[in-house]
């Protein structure tokens, strides 16, 4: 008999307690608007789970911060594969320890479908030290990505993507905002996808050294464009990068870029 419910009603981690003492083999099934996880039980032990990227005991810890949407109990289905062997004990146990550090995260971290932007302060003089994961996070940080799309570029769970990103939020080095919401029309989105192919050439031919300036001119593009400024927005934002180019890298870096910028501004038109 299928056994389904809310979320909201009743954790993930009770669901799973209330199923595996009646030692029951079966797959569940967990919604969360368009994500989909599923968590496979054999006589009551969990041995396999997926979300997204993540399988195994990482996809039970995942799918345990969840608090809200549907789950729907499946009898007799059975995984073609095992990829956990804890103990629900253990594995419970280490849910429960990650949810409590959920609610502390969502103090600063409400939703896992913000994106991360960071933040650049003139008058900042303190010394900014980053650990190894930071730095791979930042490198990751483009103003666009939400901390979902991040975990799955990187590979992490969004729970270790909010981790990380804890810290360098409350040093105000790290702010988060809404996913830009597009215009419906391909026209609005045709000019932001070519904005974003010209400032993927700008940071090929000036590197670090530009990216300040480049970020800065790139955003000005995609806000002008999404309040109906169409191409100027985007010969506005080729004249800084040559502008930049001209100071950073000279002549020669100016005109290679002017040729490439052409290249691709010519295919579009």
């Amino acid at each position: 008999m299928a056994f389904q419910g809310s979320l909201k009603e009743l954790p993930l981690p009770d669901i799973i307690q209330l199923v595996s003492v009646s030692g029951k083999t079966g797959k569940f099934t967990l919604t969360n608007d368009t994500d989909r996880g599923y968590i496979y039980l054999k006589n009551g032990q969990m041995v396999h789970a997926e979300v997204g990227e993540l399988v195994g005991e990482e996809a039970i810890y995942a799918l345990a911060i969840w608090n809200q949407g549907d789950f729907q109990f499946s009898p007799s289905e059975e995984p073609a594969k095992q990829t956990i062997s804890k103990s629900n004990t253990n594995l419970l146990m280490e849910a429960a320890r990650r949810l409590d550090e959920w609610r502390v995260l969502a103090k600063k971290i409400p939703s896992i479908e913000l994106v991360p932007e960071l933040q650049i302060r003139e008058n900042r003089h303190e010394q900014i030290t980053l650990n190894p994961q930071e730095w791979i996070l930042i490198t990751k940080i483009d103003g666009r990505r939400s901390i979902v799309e991040i975990g799955k570029v990187l590979g992490y769970s969004s729970f270790d993507v909010a981790k990380i990103l804890y810290g360098m939020i409350t040093s105000e080095l790290v702010a988060l905002k809404k996913k830009l919401e597009r215009p419906a029309g391909g026209n609005g989105n045709d000019l932001v996808s070519l904005a974003t192919q010209i400032r993927e050439i700008a940071e090929r031919h000036l590197g670090d050294s530009g990216h300040k300036s480049i970020d800065k001119h790139y955003k000005s593009a995609v806000d002008s464009i999404h309040n109906g400024g169409g191409p100027t927005a985007i010969r506005n934002m080729i004249l800084e990068f040559e502008k930049t180019a001209s100071l950073l890298g000279g002549l020669s870096v100016t005109e290679q870029l002017k040729a490439e910028i052409t290249g691709v501004t010519s295919l579009a038109s």
